[in-house]
């Protein structure tokens, strides 16, 4: 008489019965809102939506912090996790962290050199103007934003990334835009900006003469991927579907589930 494996079998069984989503390993996310400058609201409400997105996706777990302790390639005591646990890191961050310099180095190499990914969202650009390198990382700073929270008309540049692929050519979003500095559309991969054509350029806040205000693009690290937006200002930006939609895709892009091209272009004409 045969006798069968019984636990073989009901592995197998079990391989048999779960989806082929629900068996690839999920990737880990660190998501960062500490803040040390201009309190913004919505930062519990973003981070949690990105929770909540792994889960309904089953694509990556989300470790959320107020603090940057876990940005570090030490080995930490208390079941804490280090940088070599995680997949990618989403910063919705204000001012000067208090990272030491084995921290920041550890931060650049985790996107550079180990290719992993980083999400700067909204206020991620206001963050570390005494460190360069980390301006270099995002892609810009922070220069103001000279319409506050307006009702924004944009145009989506970019139709075929994967983050912007299911947006109309134009739209309007009540939300706040940034204007930045240490910008430049040669070193990232604009995908929206705001339709100048539409905004008011004597603002006395306005400090860009070119009338390019970026509000998501997407770059290349070393051998990372990094994603920024300048929406999220406000809660309900987030339970939006279409902004809902891109900041799911950012994070598959950034964790290379995804491609999508990050080669700079000048900014398109009328007729474009």
């Amino acid at each position: 008489m045969r006798v069968l494996n019984c636990t073989g079998v009901l592995l197998a069984a079990l391989a048999i019965a779960i989806p082929a989503s629900a068996q690839v390993k999920r990737k880990k996310i660190l998501a960062i809102g500490e803040v040390k400058g201009y309190q913004h609201d919505s930062v519990s409400h973003a981070l949690a939506s990105f929770e909540r997105w792994g889960k309904d996706t089953d694509l990556w777990d989300t470790y959320i912090r107020t603090d940057t302790q876990l940005i570090t390639n030490k080995k930490l005591e208390g079941n804490a996790k280090n940088l070599g646990y995680f997949d990618a890191v989403i910063f919705y961050t204000t001012g000067e962290l208090p990272m030491d310099d084995e921290q920041k180095n550890a931060l650049l190499s985790f996107v550079r050199d180990q290719g992993k990914g980083f999400i700067a969202v909204h206020s991620g650009a206001d963050t570390f103007y005494k460190w360069p390198e980390y301006g270099e990382l995002v892609g810009g700073w922070f220069d103001q934003h000279p319409w506050n929270t307006f009702l924004a008309p944009i145009i989506v540049e970019d139709r075929n990334h994967p983050t912007t692929a299911h947006l109309p050519k134009e739209m309007v979003i009540h939300d706040e835009i940034y204007q930045f500095k240490n910008y430049s559309r040669d070193k990232v991969r604009v995908l929206m900006r705001l339709d100048e054509k539409k905004i008011d350029l004597k603002n006395p806040r306005v400090h860009r003469t070119d009338g390019d205000f970026a509000v998501t693009w997407v770059k290349n690290y070393g051998k990372g991927r990094v994603f920024y937006s300048t929406l999220g200002h406000r809660e309900e930006v987030y339970d939006m579907p279409e902004i809902k939609k891109m900041y799911i895709e950012a994070v598959k892009w950034v964790l290379g589930i995804t491609g999508g091209d990050t080669t700079s272009h000048p900014k398109p004409t009328t007729s474009d």
